[in-house]
């Protein structure tokens, strides 16, 4: 796995970490553990087919999709990100 680099400096988790996690908890088939580590996972997973499929087949209205999938990521992320870190920021 790669090391964050944010973590390493700062000692706070990024916006990214847990992906890899996440991912590998995909692949094995533990999609709860997956989700629990990094809720975006089963978004940017979808996101990403939906990117492939539509470079090979250029969707109508492919475009205007993947822009909505890069909104909700963004939004489900940040959210994440600042449920996960409340407890640092509360105290």
């Amino acid at each position: 796995m790669l090391p964050c680099l944010n973590k390493k400096l700062f000692g706070l988790d990024c916006l990214g970490c847990g992906f890899q996690r996440s991912l590998l908890h995909v692949i094995k088939g533990d999609f709860v553990a997956a989700f629990n580590i990094y809720p975006a996972i089963y978004t940017l997973v979808l996101m990403a087919i939906f990117f492939i499929l539509n470079l090979k087949f250029k969707f109508k209205s492919g475009k205007k999709i993947i822009i909505i999938f890069a909104i909700i990521n963004v939004l489900i992320i940040i959210t994440s990100y600042f449920i996960k870190m409340k407890p640092i920021f509360t105290t």
